[in-house]
């Protein structure tokens, strides 16, 4: 019964759960001053009465020492006795003003007889009702017994009680709706809050290009709503930006796979081509044949290229395995000289002009990968530009870096691109034609190899010019000679 209570309580909502505590409280509170307040309502009252009766026992106590009883009755339903104490049991002076049932004013008065100060008590008289007696000395062995009726005082204490239970339970019922509304409106911005967690908690996920666009809204709550409310916008912004970071993953996994199959898909089919003409009598010539054997490790080799950069590129990004890089002391002016000599052989339609140094400059650097990022750079400034179009390399030396940079005198990059050039198998032609470019992975080599080194690769480019800067570290290894 009790867990029943407890879960039938965990269902009801915090807004009722708040404004019931309060009403619970305040009911508490409530008796507790409607209590206090009857207890000093009735002993005030009472004493009121015993002050009345001081003041009429000292008239009827000089009567009584005259006439010997009480002649005079002060009230109505007061009763007066008079006692002679001076024997064993209390005698009652006759006539007398007394109800049927004495006993309560016999006892007093024999009390009396062994006291010397006057004597207060309620007693209930039977077929009377709840009397207040006084007991006094009119002389040695007389004793004057007062009872005054209590029923006008306990009416009063009724009436108050009454009057208090119709005010406190107002006041509850008041105070327990006012609240009920007032805490509604506190809780209102988390009941936003909560409507917006649904709404998420339906928005589909699972898509490339999902977004969060529910947000809480401002409203009133307070300081302390305001700051679950920030907290809670703070959230769902980095949870926004979460899966603006992971649609944009998604979508580059996808152009990365679509370029890859792409760029595997044509030397495929050359071989396959080359490989069903060995079916026919006019490919076995030998003419023909060492034709299309030559054709056809060419395309292997272009597939080789393309797999071994792809494979560099997974050792590169995977952390758990041992870097492709072997260091060791190289020299930077005499790779870039080995690099511009293989450029100007393979490409002699385009000027190229080197700057370097007077003096070595030493690294602690691998020297093949080195070479592969030089080569990569100009292999791609003579792929992008027309013939004759000049290329520059300058070599320089900071504090504590040393610099290649790699310049072209061609149409330049478009600004819309050049976020994206280092991306792999990224290419400004979207056609993706083989006479217009590699395989796009080029740079992205590059760069993979410059960070694996500490260093960077960098891009600047305007109309005309085109500027890439590998920046490579000096390290302790390093020295400038």
């Amino acid at each position: 019964m009790i867990g029943r209570l407890r879960r039938n309580w965990r269902r009801v909502r915090l807004g009722t759960r708040l404004a019931l505590g309060v009403g619970v409280l305040s009911l508490i509170v409530f008796a507790v001053v409607g209590t206090a307040l009857t207890m000093y309502m009735h002993d005030y009252l009472q004493r009121q009465v015993s002050d009345q009766m001081k003041l009429v026992q000292v008239v009827q106590s000089k009567d009584a020492q005259v006439h010997g009883i009480v002649q005079d009755k002060p009230y109505y339903g007061w009763y007066t006795a008079v006692y002679d104490v001076s024997g064993t049991t209390p005698k009652l002076r006759e006539p007398s003003d007394v109800p049927k049932d004495t006993k309560a004013l016999s006892a007093l008065a024999k009390t009396m007889a062994h006291s010397t100060k006057e004597i207060s008590r309620t007693v209930t008289i039977d077929g009377e009702g709840t009397y207040r007696l006084r007991a006094c000395e009119v002389e040695p062995g007389v004793v004057l017994v007062s009872a005054a009726p209590l029923a006008d005082v306990q009416g009063t204490v009724r009436q108050l009680v009454t009057v208090q239970v119709v005010a406190f339970a107002l006041a509850l019922l008041v105070l327990v709706v006012i609240g009920r509304n007032l805490l509604r409106r506190g809780l209102r911005p988390l009941s936003d809050m909560a409507t917006t967690a649904h709404g998420i908690a339906s928005h589909d996920l699972t898509e490339s290009a999902a977004r969060l666009p529910l947000r809480a809204e401002r409203g009133d709550g307070g300081p302390e709503v305001e700051e679950l409310r920030t907290a809670f916008n703070t959230m769902l912004e980095h949870i926004d930006d979460s899966l603006a970071v992971r649609a944009e993953a998604e979508q580059r996994l996808r152009r990365f796979v679509a370029d890859a199959s792409h760029e595997l898909r044509t030397p495929l089919m050359s071989v396959r081509g080359y490989a069903d003409l060995f079916q026919y009598a006019a490919a076995n010539v030998p003419e023909e044949r060492d034709k299309h054997l030559a054709r056809l490790r060419a395309e292997a080799a272009r597939m080789g290229i393309l797999l071994d950069d792809l494979l560099l590129l997974a050792r590169l990004d995977a952390a758990d395995v041992e870097t492709p890089i072997r260091l060791q002391d190289a020299e930077l002016v005499e790779l870039v000289a080995q690099a511009a000599d293989a450029f100007r052989a393979g490409h002699p339609d385009r000027p190229l002009t080197v700057t370097v140094p007077p003096a070595p400059v030493r690294l602690r650097v691998d020297p093949v990968r080195i070479r592969q990022v030089l080569d990569n750079l100009l292999t791609n400034a003579a792929v992008h530009t027309p013939p004759g179009t000049e290329v520059s390399v300058t070599v320089s030396v900071g504090t504590a870096t040393a610099s290649v940079q790699v310049a072209d005198a061609g149409p330049g990059i478009p600004e819309e691109d050049r976020d994206q050039v280092f991306d792999r198998f990224y290419r400004v032609d979207k056609a993706r034609s083989r006479d217009r470019g590699g395989s796009g992975l080029g740079l992205a080599v590059a760069r993979s190899l410059a960070q694996a080194h500490g260093g960077t690769v960098e891009l600047t480019a305007d109309p005309g010019v085109t500027v890439f800067t590998v920046t490579i570290p000096l390290g302790s290894g390093s020295a400038w000679t």
